[in-house]
C-alpha cells in the first residue's frame, strides 16, 4: 500500500510552494488520492468476480486447541488448518456500499479468516436498490437464514458506506439488535452527506442526504438497542461532507467512533491497518467497548 516512492519527486515542490503545515497536508492528501486511484483500478478488475452471489458453505466444525497440528510441523498445505479457532465468535456478515458488490471485501475477508473467523458471509444487494428500508428488510431475512444455517443466535456485521446505513436501519428500526452483536461501519454517512448534489436524482442518494426521512427515523430514541456500534471515519474521506457525518451520534447507542487519518473512502475496507482495527473491534468484550465508547484514533499515513 506504499505510494511514497512515486511521490518523492513532488515533495520538494510542495515544500517550496506551500507553508510547512499546508505542504504536509497536501502531501498526505496526494498520497491518499494516489492510493484511492490504485484501489479503484484494482477493484474494477475484481468487480466482475463479485457480481454473482456467494456460495453458501456448510459451517466448519470447531476444533479444540488439542486438535490443532504442531505449528513447528506445519507445511504450506497445512497452514490453513493451523489457524486458531474462534468457537465463541458469531458469523461475520460483510455488506458493501452503493453500486458495489462483495468483491470490495476480498482483502478484509482474508484478514478475518487468517485470524480465526471461520464463518464469513459477503452479501450482495441489487445495484437497482432504491430504498434503504427495503434493503434492510432483505438483510434481515438473510441474517435469519444465516443464523438458522449456522446454529448461531447472533452475527457481527461490517458495512462499508451505504451498507453500514442499511445495517443500522435493520438494527435500530426493524428489531435487528436481537441478531446483531456488533455493527462496524466504514465511511457511512450516519448524519447524511452533501457531496455530489447532481446525484440527487437517485432515490437512495436522497435518503443519504441530511434531514432525509430515513435519517430522521434513525435519530429517534432507541433506549433498548443491544447492538454495539463501532464507526470508522476518515479525515480524508472524499464522499463525506461534512467529514464527521461518518460518526454515530445517538444518546441511546453504545458507540465507539474511530478516526482514521491518512486514507480515503475506498481504502477503508482494504487497508491492513483498518482491518486490524476491525478485528480488534469485533473481538472486544463489552466491558472494553464501554470503556472505549466515543473515543479512538488510527493513523495509517
Amino acid at each position: 500500500m506504499k505510494v511514497t516512492r512515486a511521490l518523492l519527486p513532488l515533495i520538494p515542490l510542495c515544500q517550496r510552494l506551500l507553508p510547512t503545515r499546508l505542504a504536509g497536508l497536501s502531501l498526505t492528501l496526494l498520497k491518499a488520492t494516489a492510493l484511492e486511484i490504485a484501489i479503484l483500478a484494482g477493484h474494477l478488475v475484481l468487480y466482475p468476480s463479485g457480481i454473482a452471489p456467494e456460495r453458501r458453505r456448510s459451517p466448519i466444525p470447531t476444533q479444540s486447541l488439542a486438535d490443532l497440528p504442531d505449528p513447528d510441523l506445519c507445511t504450506d498445505s497445512t497452514a490453513d488448518a493451523a489457524r486458531l479457532p474462534a468457537p465463541d465468535k458469531p458469523p461475520v456478515v460483510l455488506l458493501h456500499g452503493f453500486i458495489d458488490n462483495r468483491s470490495v471485501f476480498v482483502l478484509l475477508r482474508r484478514s478475518l479468516a487468517q485470524h480465526g473467523r471461520q464463518q464469513i458471509e459477503s452479501l450482495n444487494y441489487s445495484p437497482l436498490t432504491c430504498d434503504i428500508r427495503t434493503a434492510a428488510e432483505l438483510l434481515g431475512r438473510h441474517i435469519e437464514e444465516i443464523c438458522e444455517r449456522t446454529g448461531r443466535q447472533e452475527v457481527d456485521i461490517v458495512g462499508h458506506s451505504l451498507g453500514g446505513l442499511i445495517a443500522r436501519y435493520y438494527v435500530q428500526r426493524l428489531g435487528g439488535d436481537v441478531r446483531v452483536r456488533t455493527l462496524v461501519t466504514l465511511g457511512t454517512p450516519h448524519s447524511g452527506t452533501r457531496v455530489v448534489p447532481l446525484m440527487n436524482a437517485h432515490p437512495i442518494i436522497r435518503q443519504m442526504r441530511p434531514g432525509s426521512g430515513v435519517l430522521e427515523e434513525l435519530r429517534k430514541p432507541a433506549p433498548h438497542c443491544r447492538t454495539r456500534f463501532v464507526s470508522f471515519w476518515s479525515d480524508l474521506d472524499q464522499l463525506m461532507d461534512p467529514l464527521e457525518t461518518a460518526c454515530v451520534e445517538h444518546p441511546d447507542l453504545l458507540v465507539q467512533n474511530v478516526r482514521v487519518s491518512g486514507i480515503g473512502h475506498l481504502a477503508l475496507p482494504v487497508h491492513p491497518a483498518v482491518a486490524a482495527g476491525i478485528r480488534q473491534a469485533l473481538d472486544a468484550e463489552e466491558e472494553t467497548a464501554r470503556a472505549a465508547a466515543h473515543t479512538g484514533g488510527l493513523t495509517v499515513a
